[in-house]
């Protein structure tokens, strides 16, 4: 008879970890702005009264922040971000298409540039060149994104018409209606319906095929979004992701996709099949093999499909 000795230290071991593994396919890297100082930052944080006024609608950025967007630009260029960004999201409102093209941009116009401007020389006030839509990523417009509705007029639109004279390069199309039928005067969007729209919006970003997004968008959706996704985390890093963000501030996070809502097909794994031939007797098994994993990936789609997930995408702070 033999005896097998296991180390009890071992046998004692809870089956956890604190730190979790996911095949790389199954997620994509975002980058979170939250756009420059607005007009309506500046006359809120004097008198929180004062957005309500109908003054601020739709709020352009400050002087001070084009100076915080080309001090943001100036990071991403240097630290190698600008060139790994394959698309910029965002959210349809004078301040954050001005901080959206300024950060990540071409850079100024030059003289005889055929290609259509990401915005026009002095957009709203901006006392800015023209942006080029040259050796930079093309820029998508989505409402999902957008700031709290209601009640504050800083927070209502412009015409889909003004934006695409300012902003000719954008693309606007995924938005239906040129007004904003979205913002109402008397009603402010609740807080649990603007974090349920987060998370819809993060559902919908993973089934673009782009791997490394930047997403230019505001304060309150922000903290709404995470602070529904930071419950899923330990306390140190949901304090972490509840911070609330500055103007022009910049933060990378990794979004999984726990369920079936994006491709199966892998860029960079390799199977490490041998190579087929007549003369090998591996082709045998090699085949038993193949169906063996057919037969295991049917039984893992099963136990998700039956798995309640309040999202199928999940946020890690990176």
């Amino acid at each position: 008879m033999m005896l097998i000795v296991i180390d009890s230290r071992w046998a004692e071991m809870e089956a956890s970890s604190s730190t979790a593994l996911y095949p790389q396919r199954r997620c994509k890297t975002i980058y979170l702005v939250r756009h420059a100082q607005g007009i309506h930052n500046v006359e809120g944080d004097k008198d929180h009264s004062a957005y309500k006024s109908p003054a601020l609608v739709d709020a352009r950025i400050t002087p001070l922040g084009w100076s915080q967007v080309d001090c943001l630009r100036e990071h991403v260029t240097k630290c190698g971000l600008a060139k790994k960004i394959e698309l910029v999201v965002v959210s349809p409102l004078m301040r954050t298409l001005q901080t959206a093209v300024g950060v990540f941009g071409g850079g100024n116009c030059t003289d005889g540039e055929s290609a259509s401007p990401l915005m026009v020389k002095g957009a709203e006030h901006s006392g800015r060149q023209a942006i080029s839509s040259l050796d930079c990523p093309p820029f998508l417009a989505v409402e999902a994104c957008r700031e709290r509705l209601g009640v504050h007029p800083c927070d209502k639109r412009s015409s889909i018409t003004k934006y695409r004279t300012l902003f000719p390069a954008i693309d606007f199309s995924l938005i239906e209606n040129d007004e904003d039928v979205l913002w109402e005067p008397n009603v402010r969007e609740a807080i649990d319906v603007v974090a349920a729209r987060g998370m819809k919006f993060l559902d919908w970003l993973w089934t673009r095929e782009e791997n490394e997004i930047a997403i230019v968008t505001h304060s309150s959706f922000l903290d709404f979004t995470l602070n529904m996704y930071s419950k899923e985390c330990h306390p140190t890093i949901a304090e972490d992701m509840r911070k609330r963000f500055a103007n022009c501030e910049l933060r990378s996070m990794v979004l999984v996709d726990r369920s079936k809502l994006g491709s199966d097909t892998p860029t960079c794994d390799f199977p490490g099949k041998i190579p087929a031939g007549l003369d090998l007797p591996s082709d045998v098994a090699d085949k038993k093999q193949i169906e063996e994993a057919s037969n295991g990936n049917r039984g893992a789609v099963g136990c998700l499909e039956h798995t309640h997930m309040s999202s199928p995408t999940r946020l890690i702070s990176t």
